[in-house]
C-alpha cells in the first residue's frame, strides 16, 4: 500500500459525520456549474441506439461509425470551442459535494445503458441487414463506449463499498479488461511516472511502443498482485476468489451467452470492440503520465506523488465525459476523492488540449513528439535527464535535447518541488 492512500486514509469517510457539521456545509451560495452536465457522460452508451437512429433517417450507412466520428472528431472540436474550466469547488463544500448521490448514481446509470447498447449491437450484427462495413463501423462505435466503460469502471473501482468494486467489474466485462482495476488501484497508484510502471509511458517512447508493453505488464503485475493477496489470505491461486479469474470468467460468460442467443456472427465483432476499447484507455494512460519522473529519496523508497506527475486538462467537453479524469493530478493525490469534488492543480503540467484530441495526435508519433516533448522540456526548465526516458533510445534523445539549461537559473520545476 503506498503511502499516499494512508494520508488521506479518510477520505471514503466523510459521509459518516456530515450531520454534526451540516450547518456550515449547506452549498446554498455554491452552485456546481457542472451538475447537469455530468448525464452527458451518460451521452455515450446510448451510442449504438444513436448510429442505428442517424441510419435510419438519413439513409447514411456512415453513420455506424458515429462513435469514432464523436470522440475523435466532434469532442476534439468541442474542446476548442467550449474552452478551458479551471475552477474548483470550495473546500467548505467538498464533504457535501462527495457525499452527494445524485454524482453516484451518474456511474452507475452508465452500466444498465452499456449493456442495452451491447445487446443491441448483437441483434444488429446477427440481422443479417448489415454490410460487413456497417458491421465494422458498429463494433468501432461499440469500442469506444466499453473504451470509456473501462474509465467508469476506474471511478467505481476506487471507492471502498464493494457495490461499486463489484460494478466496476460488470462495466470492465464488455473489454476483457477485468484485471485493469487491480494493477490500477495497487499497482499503477502505487508506482506511478516510474520506471517500474507499465502504464506510465516514457519520453520518446511513441504510443504503438508502448500498447504491447503495457498491455503485458498490466497483465503480468496485475497477477503477481493478486497472488500475494490470495497467498495472505491463505487462497488458491486459480480459485474463483482470484479476482482477474472471476472478472475474465464474466466476460466468457458474457460473450458466451451473446454468442449462443445470436450466433457466431458476433463473436468477432465482440472481440474487435473489446480490443479497441481497452486500446483506447491505453492511450489515455499514454497521455497522462507521458515522460514525467518521480525521484528516489535518500532511503531509496520515491518521493509521494505529486501534481507535477501528471498531465492534466481543464477542457470541459473530455472532462464531462470522463468524469474529470484529465483532472488526474489531483486523482493520483487522493485516489478516494469523488469525480465531482476533484480540482485544477496550478502546478501540474497541462497538456495543449483535451484527451479527445490529445488521443489523435497519439496515434501519429512524429506528430505526438513535435507537440509534446517541447512541453515536457518546458516542464523540467530544459533539463532533460529529471524526465523518464525510454532506455533504448536515451542517447540519441540526450544528443538531441542534452545538457541545455541545466547550468542555468533553475527550472519552474525546481522550484515547485
Amino acid at each position: 500500500m503506498s503511502s499516499v492512500a494512508h494520508a488521506h486514509g479518510d477520505d471514503g469517510h466523510h459521509h459518516h459525520h456530515h450531520d454534526d457539521d451540516g450547518v456550515e456545509l449547506t452549498p446554498a451560495t455554491w452552485k456546481d456549474g457542472k451538475r447537469y452536465a455530468w448525464l452527458l457522460g451518460l451521452l455515450i452508451p446510448t451510442l449504438p441506439f444513436l448510429a442505428y437512429g442517424l441510419v435510419e433517417l438519413t439513409g447514411v450507412g456512415l453513420f455506424w461509425f458515429f462513435g469514432p466520428i464523436l470522440v475523435f472528431a466532434i469532442f476534439p472540436l468541442l474542446d476548442l470551442l467550449v474552452g478551458l474550466d479551471a475552477t474548483n469547488p470550495p473546500d467548505s463544500v467538498i464533504k457535501w459535494l462527495e457525499q452527494d448521490r445524485y454524482y453516484r448514481w451518474c456511474t452507475y446509470a452508465y452500466i444498465p445503458v452499456q449493456y442495452a447498447g451491447l445487446v443491441f449491437a448483437c441483434w444488429l450484427w446477427s440481422g443479417g441487414d448489415l454490410t460487413t462495413v456497417d458491421s465494422i463501423g458498429l463494433a468501432l462505435t461499440m469500442a469506444m463506449v466499453s473504451g470509456i466503460a473501462i474509465n467508469t469502471a476506474h471511478e467505481l473501482g476506487h471507492k471502498r463499498a464493494s457495490m461499486e468494486r463489484w460494478l466496476s467489474k460488470v462495466a470492465l466485462a464488455q473489454s476483457g479488461y477485468g484485471h485493469f482495476f487491480i494493477e490500477h488501484n495497487r499497482g499503477h497508484h502505487v508506482r506511478v511516472a516510474t520506471r517500474e510502471d507499465p502504464a506510465s509511458s516514457r519520453l520518446g517512447e511513441s504510443f504503438w511502443a508502448f500498447l504491447p508493453r503495457t498491455v503485458k505488464g498490466s497483465l503480468t503485475s496485475s497477477w503477481e498482485l493478486e497472488c500475494v493477496r490470495l497467498d495472505r489470505m491463505g487462497a488458491r491461486h486459480f480459485s474463483l476468489k482470484n479476482d482477474i479469474v472471476n472478472a475474465w470468467l464474466m466476460t466468457l460468460v458474457l460473450f458466451g451467452v451473446l454468442t449462443a442467443v445470436f450466433g457466431w456472427v458476433v463473436l468477432p465483432y465482440l472481440i474487435v470492440q473489446a480490443v479497441l476499447g481497452f486500446s483506447l484507455l491505453e492511450v489515455v494512460n499514454y497521455l497522462e503520465h507521458y515522460g514525467l519522473r518521480r525521484d528516489r529519496r535518500e532511503d531509496g523508497r520515491y518521493e509521494r506523488t505529486r501534481p507535477e506527475h501528471s498531465w492534466n486538462s481543464n477542457n470541459v467537453a473530455s472532462n464531462v465525459l470522463l468524469y474529470h479524469l484529465q483532472r488526474h493530478s489531483d486523482h493520483h493525490a487522493n485516489p478516494m476523492r469523488r469525480y465531482q469534488a476533484l480540482r485544477h492543480m496550478d502546478d501540474a503540467p497541462q497538456l495543449p488540449t483535451g484527451y479527445a484530441g490529445m488521443i489523435v495526435l497519439a496515434t501519429v508519433p512524429p506528430a505526438w513528439r513535435r507537440v509534446m516533448d517541447r512541453r515536457l522540456l518546458e516542464h523540467y526548465g530544459g533539463d532533460v535527464t529529471r524526465a523518464n526516458i525510454q532506455p533504448r533510445k536515451r542517447e540519441q534523445i540526450l544528443k538531441r535535447y542534452g545538457g541545455r539549461g541545466t547550468a542555468g537559473a533553475p527550472g519552474a520545476a525546481e522550484a515547485a518541488a
